[in-house]
């Protein structure tokens, strides 16, 4: 077997995520209300619904990254279990067709086109999993690419569009040493 990589330890669980995302629209509706010490300050001028449209905005931002932050706990955790499943020499379907794929790609194996593929063609009930998966995915890649371009990602998404089919996949696959 090639060399092993190092893991961190340092990903985040969904629950955390979900935890801090609530702190973060908690916080910014109270700075953004009449009652926080700064508002007289900080929106002297505004109109109130300048207040309301600047707050919803934050919101917005709040939920995109929020999002970004789910989804590459997804990917860490189907990472980590790649690498666990290979590195334990682990003898279920879903390992062994893991194991075929670190032959070639060892540490580098494509998520979305490798590891993806693996677990729904190899788990049952997955299929739908990891279609709603890969939709969030594509979400995802205009998040990180710096959303430049109009996104094609066929519907919608925000915080809750993708934190369902990531609590989904992690409480529905048997994950290794996620």
């Amino acid at each position: 077997m090639a060399r092993r990589v190092s893991l961190s330890g340092e990903h985040l669980g969904l629950g955390e995520i979900a935890a801090h995302h609530q702190d973060l629209e908690s916080s910014l509706t109270l700075y953004f209300s009449d009652i926080s010490p700064d508002y007289q300050v900080r929106f002297f001028g505004y109109a109130p619904q300048g207040v309301r449209d600047e707050l919803g905005e934050r919101l917005d931002e709040v939920d995109l990254a929020s999002s970004l932050t789910a989804l590459a706990a997804v990917e860490a955790a189907f990472r980590v279990d790649y690498l666990e499943r290979c590195y334990k020499r682990k003898k279920d379907p879903v390992s062994r067709a893991l194991r075929a794929v670190y032959q070639h790609k060892q540490d580098h194996a494509s998520l979305e086109e490798e590891i993806f593929e693996v677990w729904a063609n190899n788990s049952s009930g997955a299929r739908k999993i990891i279609s709603d998966l890969r939709g969030a995915f594509r979400f995802r890649h205009w998040l990180a690419h710096g959303r430049y371009l109009t996104p094609k990602l066929g519907r919608p998404y925000d915080f809750d569009d993708v934190f369902v089919p990531a609590d989904q996949a992690l409480r529905s696959f048997p994950f290794y040493g996620g």
